[in-house]
């Protein structure tokens, strides 16, 4: 045996062997978390009965170690867009990590992120150029890059309850102020009311403003502005010579029922788009920024600037295979197609149960991407207890029917954003009538129970007190 043969094989003593590590201390997971990373997530899971033992998953389910399987309506706040382990994506995986590619030399281009690009610019038709980077707030941290140095203008526009990421850049354009205290100064960028033309023309007056950031659907309530608003603003961006940015983080990827989410409204052609999530088929984060040629050939000007926006892990093999597996599944499974007739089927059920349930105010959203808000009864008892809720938190009676639908029902849903009386359901995008049919039931049992006055309410009474303790 040569000696390059003998030091390419693992040493028997100090080989890894994850089954063996999982299998001996992953018993100890909430206690690990509880002791070195975020303490308030187990805390929180605990309080809230959602600390399960999940021991395996596959397509929208989870399984416990008692072998009871969980419905996902939440996807991983999307990521899991063709559900847990597709077998698509893990042999892509496989295969490019059998293939032991040259990945990552910084100095040479490898196919697969151009492969990667051309699949996405083929579903964006106006668009010209992609950028990879590792994540959604990274996809948006460079395009409020290029729209800062395109226009040579600082400030960038945004939605009131907008959720863009977290990270600096992208905290500056998040709608919520829970998610921005504490971490100012940020950047110098201005909120207006989604759908409010007026608003964005009167900033936009001011010469400064390099362009609006938008989610077409917004992921903290499901809103979106009313028809035509979206066309409209582009066409005021580029009168005043700014630029509009989509963040499809969450909508791109035939979430809502199209390739994008702005392809719902003819004539919208954002200048710059962020999409992530879901291209990452669940496994190798990954995000990318898409742009036209004359944006891209403005920053990347000079031999000099090649560099100017770049990512360590960007464009890596693993994450640009998971891409390529995932576009090819979407088109010849027909995920989209299947996304608008799933879709449709829930929103119309749920909707049709807003006549029965006097605290069920409305059903909205498209495609797979549905909120249900709740509101103030009419009867005189339930709205004594309606009052008790708000008294103490709104969105108590969000979390009130989140619970059992996990605890009794198991199904794993969420509340949409910080105080807002909203469930959001983004499942993923392979659902078909038989999880429609169990979400339904399981939905009509809980509401059932909270207009009866049963087991919800002391669930209710619970939350109450941890929301006055917690002020």
């Amino acid at each position: 045996m040569t000696t390059a043969e003998s030091a390419s094989e693992p040493s028997q003593a100090g080989e890894f062997d994850l089954g063996k590590l999982l299998a001996e201390r992953g018993a100890e997971r909430y206690e690990l978390h509880t002791r070195h990373l975020n303490h308030q997530l187990p805390r929180m899971l605990h309080t809230i009965g959602f600390d399960k033992v999940y021991e395996r998953a596959e397509g929208a389910y989870f399984w416990d170690a008692d072998g009871n399987d969980y419905l996902d309506m939440l996807a991983g706040f999307g990521v899991m867009g063709l559900g847990r382990h597709h077998p698509v994506v893990r042999k892509a995986l496989h295969d490019v990590l059998d293939a032991g590619l040259a990945d990552l030399t910084r100095f040479d281009c490898q196919p697969l992120p151009g492969l990667l690009a051309e699949k996405l610019l083929a579903h964006s038709p106006h668009l010209d150029r992609v950028f990879f980077g590792n994540s959604g707030t990274e996809a948006v941290e460079g395009a409020l890059k290029f729209a800062r140095f395109v226009t040579g203008r600082p400030r960038v526009l945004y939605c009131a309850h907008a959720f863009h990421g977290l990270t600096t850049g992208s905290l500056s354009v998040n709608g919520e102020s829970g998610f921005r205290d504490g971490f100012a100064p940020l950047l110098p960028d201005t909120a207006v009311p989604l759908g409010d033309l007026d608003a964005l023309e009167r900033e936009l007056r001011k010469g400064d403003v390099a362009a609006l950031i938008v989610e077409p659907i917004q992921g903290k309530g499901v809103l979106e502005g009313p028809p035509g608003w979206l066309r409209a603003a582009q066409e005021l961006l580029h009168r005043h010579k700014a630029l509009l940015i989509a963040d499809e983080v969450q909508t791109g990827l035939g979430r809502t029922g199209d390739f994008y989410a702005y392809q719902h409204e003819d004539g919208v052609e954002p200048d710059l788009v962020c999409v992530a999530k879901a291209l990452s088929g669940g496994y190798v984060p990954v995000g990318a920024t898409i742009g036209k040629d004359w944006i891209f050939k403005k920053v990347y000007s000079s031999m000099d600037r090649v560099l100017v926006h770049s990512a360590s892990f960007g464009s890596n093999a693993q994450a640009m295979a998971a891409g390529l597996a995932v576009l090819s599944v979407m088109e010849n499974e027909q995920i989209v197609a299947n996304v608008r007739a799933t879709g449709e089927q829930l929103r119309t059920r749920l909707a049709a149960l807003t006549d029965r349930y006097e605290m069920l105010a409305e059903v909205r959203g498209r495609g797979l991407m549905i909120g249900i808000e709740f509101g103030r009864p009419r009867s005189l008892k339930l709205r004594s207890r309606w009052a008790m809720l708000q008294a103490a938190r709104k969105g108590l009676f969000a979390q009130m029917v989140v619970v059992p639908l996990f605890q009794r029902h198991r199904i794993l849903t969420q509340v949409s954003g910080d105080h807002m009386e909203v469930i959001k359901l983004i499942p993923p995008l392979i659902i078909g009538e038989r999880e429609v049919d169990r979400f339904v039931d399981a939905f009509t049992a809980v509401m059932d129970d909270a207009h009866n006055g049963g087991l919800v309410w002391d669930f209710g009474k619970t939350l109450v007190k941890q929301a006055v303790a917690n002020r």
